[in-house]
């Protein structure tokens, strides 16, 4: 049975086929489909976990329990899982299991471009590299097989475009793996430091039989045209160069690239006369042919940074690239990425983008967005949950050294339970008096409407218990917490005017659904007349003085030969921030509906 499957159904298409029974993750593109498509299979136990440390260990706790399981999430969420990642790496399985790593070479929707590559050599896990979504199930299948033959979790790296780009896979069967009996044994699986020094170095005796199969493995081979110029690629990358190099070239494309194919690799260098190496992100390949001693040529020929699309290896190796369709390029409007219109972010942050003397401690979310025009309200963005304990240290800084400055913290509902929690317990427990302020949007918004601890569901929608966040912080002992509607400016004003002079943490938790969500029956009883109305603009009263427009919603147009603002009535939704905003009450709710 063949489909039509991009990388991450794919994914999720071999761990069924594999007899996979737990996967756990967090949604993070360009991995969120994984997960997404794994739930659709009612034989395997599928969840969003908090945090990608969380499901990391979630997976683990499933492997130690005998069944096949598995984690995927983005590059940066290896960051948070490598904490359980590194241990386990040492300790081995009972079921087989495998951490999926979806790599960003491009930065689409990501703030770093980190290679996770360097994650499998510094932790000494097998790893593989599919080049395209026949190559993503087969090699989920064989982790499974090959985790439980080496006694070790594997890790499969994949890369936007293998993540998204669809192509034809042969699909087969579900193996019943049997579970395996659980039995106790402190050695492996209770790191105390004794314990671990000896499994320190058995990794070692492990990693070279892994190395033994490296040469063997048939996601490693080589094809040999000529002597002239060899090129060594791994995943995608090796596609590329194909486009590139054409027939006349020797290619070994490598699929099984931790441990790398020493021999194999020697061979083939040793045949050609000129060697490329064509790889995205860090040169891991590049430097390990170097220690070969081996003279290549990788990153001196192509970008250090980047995907190594055609084009990019084209202008690299010509300096030129392809014909391309001639246009004006001058009509091409830019079209920068907006807040929705409706979205319940725009009120907050146009009226906290008017504070001074506040430094605002952003997060990663669509609310990121508010860092540029026309909001300006967001001076700092590093990572999930962030937010709260980079205002916590900024706070501090500004107060020991006299400066008078308030530091607001911004982070969504899915960041807070994330890793925002212990932020905040450390505003408190360390005394700092921030405001923090978190977006309850009922969902996960930016990676395209997850479920999350306070949704009231599961990925699987099931119903779920929904964390109250507002009895949560009070648990964590902030005394001073308001839940607002953030469409209603006099409210957000007012809840700022109240907290930022206090001389402890506070919390305001904006309360209202994202507009593009599909809502459920709680939503729609918590919120009267959801989205249910329209506004529309009086041109007999527009002075067309813009005020509106500073708002930023989508939804508004302003003519210049009318010099009137008008309201596109598709999008509106009738959140009304522009109507509390227009000085001369143009702007009303329609009549006759």
């Amino acid at each position: 049975m063949k489909k039509l499957l991009t990388g991450d159904e794919a994914i999720a298409r071999g761990a069924y086929e594999a007899g996979v029974r737990h996967a756990s993750a967090y949604p993070g593109t360009p991995s969120t489909e994984i997960l997404e498509n794994i739930a659709k299979y009612d034989e395997i136990y599928a969840e969003w976990a908090p945090n990608e440390k969380v499901a990391m260990e979630s997976a683990i706790g499933a492997s130690m329990a005998g069944v096949r399981s598995m984690a995927s999430m983005k590059h940066v969420g290896v960051n948070v899982a490598a904490d359980p990642l590194m241990t386990f790496a040492y300790m081995g399985v009972n079921g087989g299991a495998v951490i999926v790593t979806a790599d960003e070479p491009g930065m689409f929707s990501s703030q770093n471009e980190q290679d996770n590559r360097n994650y499998a050599k510094m932790g000494k896990i097998p790893m593989l590299e599919p080049a395209d979504s026949q190559e993503c199930l087969d090699m989920m299948k064989a982790a499974f097989e090959l985790s439980e033959t080496y006694n070790v979790i594997f890790m499969i790296r994949m890369v936007t475009r293998v993540c998204h780009s669809k192509s034809l896979v042969e699909c087969g069967e579900r193996q019943e793996v049997p579970v395996k009996e659980w039995k106790p044994d402190p050695m492996k699986y209770v790191a105390l430091p004794a314990h671990s020094r000896i499994l320190r170095v058995q990794i070692e005796e492990r990693m070279k039989k892994l190395a033994e199969y490296s040469e063997r493995s048939s996601f490693n081979h080589a094809e040999i045209n000529g002597t002239k110029t060899g090129v060594i690629a791994s995943g995608v990358s090796y596609y590329y160069a194909r486009e590139v190099f054409g027939e006349e070239a020797s290619y070994l494309k490598l699929g099984f690239t931790n441990p790398l194919p020493e021999k194999m690799i020697r061979e083939f260098c040793e045949k050609m006369d000129r060697v490329y190496i064509v790889e995205e992100d860090d040169p891991y390949i590049e430097e390990f042919c170097q220690r070969l001693g081996f003279e290549v040529h990788g990153k001196d020929t192509f970008p250090p940074y980047g995907e190594m699309t055609p084009d990019v290896l084209r202008k690299s190796l010509t300096g030129s690239t392809l014909p391309e369709v001639e246009y004006d390029r001058s009509k091409v409007i830019r079209r920068p990425p907006s807040l929705c219109a409706g979205c319940p972010h725009r009120g907050l942050f146009y009226r906290l983008g008017k504070r001074k003397d506040i430094m605002i401690s952003g997060d990663i979310g669509c609310y990121t967005l508010a860092a540029g025009a026309p909001y300006n309200a967001m001076n700092s963005t590093v990572c999930m949950g962030a937010s709260i304990s980079v205002g916590h240290g900024a706070q501090q800084a500004f107060n020991r050294a006299g400066v008078k400055r308030k530091v607001v913290t911004v982070l969504g509902d899915s960041t807070f339970f994330h890793t925002g929690v212990e932020s905040l317990i450390n505003t408190v427990y360390n005394k700092s008096d921030t405001v923090n302020i978190i977006l309850d949007n009922r969902i996960t918004g930016m990676t395209g409407h997850q479920q999350n601890p306070g949704s009231g569901f599961t990925v699987k929608m099931e119903p779920a218990p929904i964390i109250d966040i507002e009895e949560l912080v009070k648990a964590l002992g902030i005394r001073h917490v308001k839940v607002i509607d953030p469409n209603d400016l006099a409210a957000v004003d007012a809840a700022l005017d109240e907290f930022l002079p206090l001389k402890e943490p506070s919390v305001i938790i904006t309360r209202w659904p994202c507009v593009l969500k599909k809502f459920s029956e709680a939503d729609l009883e918590e919120f009267d007349g959801l989205f249910s109305t329209k506004d529309t603009v009086d041109p007999e009263k527009c002075i067309g003085c813009r005020a509106c427009m500073g708002t930023g919603c989508p939804a508004l147009i302003f003519e210049k030969e009318e010099k009137k603002v008008r309201i596109n009535r598709a999008d509106c939704v009738g959140c009304d921030v522009c109507m509390q905003v227009c000085p001369v009450d143009a702007i009303t709710k329609e009549t006759g509906r």
